[in-house]
């Protein structure tokens, strides 16, 4: 579920974050089970974990609202809403709020974006264009801010596709994964190398959520991992020491494409992200 977005996915996905409704299971590598996404609404509350630092803020508040629908025929959809409010402790508060809507097809082959951010109520920047995929390049087009066209690198990787090979390597048995992603945030133009960090498989029934994935019979039997992934900036300058990443989201998947117990972490503060609804929706059946 980038510096404006709290959220990419991910959830970036961030960006940032992360989910998608297969009614047709997309196989996993080996001949394993299938990864079966199911579409879903959740709802999660903002509030300041820890703060220091050059630009530590003294409070946070807000709510994300991700709506995940589609199939495997039709694509995949997605409707996002951030909602921020950003105390800095000295008189100055800072209201964000950042609508998007993306499209991705079932072979993370074409993919389409629009978002809109505002901060005080005052529209920032606005961003509409669509990518597709051939064998040798991602072809980008804008249509806002301005009419552009660009070519990005061919192993460029969609939102979902993202969320679709980390439970495909976290059901595998691996802990790292590296690639870049690209999913149309900011100006449209901005491109991120990410660093996903798979960690111990949690079983069913071990570490039961107190949010609102408890009790939900669609959970009850899956297994899920803490998950975090860094994002860097493709086109920083590399100096003599480590890259920091721009930022870093932290959170609880299921296999099922479904997350939980976010933690965003922008080096100088964190924002935690308590999941307070969740509705899990029947997949919609391929024609």
């Amino acid at each position: 579920m980038a510096a404006t977005m709290l959220l990419r996915f991910v959830l970036g996905p961030a960006t940032i974050l992360v989910a998608a409704a297969l009614s047709v299971p997309v196989l996993a590598a080996g001949g394993a089970a299938p990864i079966a996404l199911v579409p879903h609404r959740a709802v999660y509350d903002l509030k300041l974990g820890q703060s220091h630092g050059q630009r530590a803020v003294e409070a946070v508040r807000g709510r994300i609202l991700y709506d995940f629908s589609g199939s495997a025929c039709d694509g995949y959809a997605l409707n996002f809403r951030q909602v921020s409010e950003l105390d800095n402790g000295e008189g100055k508060v800072s209201v964000s709020d950042l609508r998007a809507a993306t499209w991705e097809d079932a072979s993370a082959k074409s993919f389409r974006f629009n978002s809109q951010n505002f901060v005080n109520q005052d529209k920032v920047d606005s961003v509409d264009g669509r990518a597709e995929r051939s064998t040798d390049k991602l072809a980008v087009k804008l249509s806002k801010p301005k009419d552009e066209t660009f070519d990005l690198e061919a192993d460029m990787v969609f939102p979902t596709e993202h969320i679709r090979r980390t439970i495909e390597a976290a059901r595998a048995g691996q802990t790292i994964l590296d690639f870049p992603v690209y999913d149309g945030s900011e100006t449209g133009q901005k491109v991120y190398n990410t660093l996903t960090v798979i960690g111990r498989e949690i079983h069913p029934g071990e570490k039961s959520p107190t949010d609102a994935a408890a009790g939900k019979a669609a959970l009850k039997n899956l297994r899920r991992w803490p998950v975090t992934i860094s994002y860097f900036d493709k086109n920083a300058k590399e100096g003599s020491g480590e890259q920091t990443p721009v930022y870093s989201i932290g959170f609880e998947l299921y296999e099922n494409g479904i997350s939980r117990a976010l933690m965003l972490d922008y080096g100088d503060f964190t924002v935690i992200g308590n999941m307070t609804q969740l509705d899990i929706k029947d997949p919609t059946p391929c024609k």
